[in-house]
């Protein structure tokens, strides 16, 4: 597919370096240029849009936070937020390499680098190596549990963009690849993974169902006609009714956290306030319109906040 009417890549392309037997661009032409190709390649990491990074961040915070008491050690905090970072972008950039020829066909996706044809795939490969390498090397910063771990996050990051084309229910394997990060955390500070870490993964995966079934709906048409799986598909005209079922078991994998590690009231509080959230997002998302199940998606973002809010709290309360 040829690449989208944009000005100012348009003009971007007017001065691209002249060939060899020409005479060399001016310096401002050639900076212009090089913006312009950086700017590519952090929309392809997503950077434009951190959402994706708040959603992977806030269930490794949870988990930091309930695996110390509420003191996580500064260098592996770092650790796991530059990581975050990292590792959202690689997989966004391994999703759409994936996806190039898909991405086209897709209201919502073919302004996309890879789709409209401004990065090549060798460029996508060569920065998802530099993505996932620079992540490897902060993760070699911790101990021998959290870097075996590493290894399966790595391997379910790659494989998710590969089973939405047969798997039905796509949604709960990116919960499970988003949310891998928190048992690292607990292997991280504590060398093992007790329970209640396995039990707060449960919750970190149904809730990625929940937002990101949010997100399918409003590519429900485009994916149908194209052939890809999602959980709005598989769930069609039940699909808010599986996502309050899934916000329910949220709430309560949350709860038994709670129960396991003894938490107070601030903690339960966050829970109702979620709880409220939740039902708001059953709301926005009632027409089942792109904008109203978007508008659902982005307001999971102050669920993560308000559940590390209520254990902040209650961990400094207790000091």
């Amino acid at each position: 597919m040829a690449a989208s009417a944009d000005p100012d890549r348009e003009a971007a392309l007017e001065i691209l370096p002249p060939p060899a037997h020409s005479a060399a661009a001016p310096p401002v032409a050639r900076q212009h240029w090089l913006w312009l190709r950086l700017l590519d390649y952090a929309k392809l990491m997503r950077l434009d849009r951190p959402i994706g990074i708040w959603l992977l961040l806030w269930p490794t915070l949870w988990a930091l936070w309930t695996a110390t008491g509420g003191h996580p050690q500064r260098g592996v905090l770092l650790i796991f937020v530059l990581g975050t970072v990292l590792m959202r972008s690689a997989g966004c950039v391994i999703n759409d390499l994936i996806d190039r020829n898909i991405d086209p066909h897709v209201r919502r996706t073919r302004e996309r680098p890879l789709a409209a044809r401004r990065v090549s795939p060798h460029e996508a490969l060569a920065l998802f190596v530099v993505l996932v390498a620079s992540a490897f090397v902060m993760v070699l910063q911790l101990n021998p549990a959290a870097v075996h771990l590493s290894f399966i996050g790595a391997a379910l990051t790659l494989s998710y963009p590969l089973l939405k084309r047969f798997f039905p229910l796509p949604q709960l394997y990116l919960g499970l690849s988003f949310g891998w990060a928190v048992p690292m955390a607990y292997a991280a500070e504590l060398g093992e993974v007790p329970r209640v870490g396995w039990v707060m993964l449960l919750a970190a995966i149904v809730w990625a169902g929940v937002y990101d079934t949010f997100y399918a709906i409003a590519d429900r048409p485009d994916d149908l006609r194209i052939g890809v799986q999602s959980a709005a598909i598989t769930f069609g005209d039940l699909d808010l009714l599986m996502i309050g079922a899934m916000q329910l078991m949220v709430l309560v994998a949350l709860g038994l956290v709670g129960r396991l590690l003894e938490l107070g009231s601030p903690y339960y509080g966050a829970l109702a306030i979620g709880a409220v959230l939740f039902a708001w997002q059953q709301w926005l998302a009632r027409r089942r319109d792109a904008a109203g199940c978007l508008a659902a998606f982005h307001n999971n973002n102050y669920f993560g906040l308000v559940v590390l809010a209520g254990l902040v709290i209650e961990y400094a309360s207790q000091s």
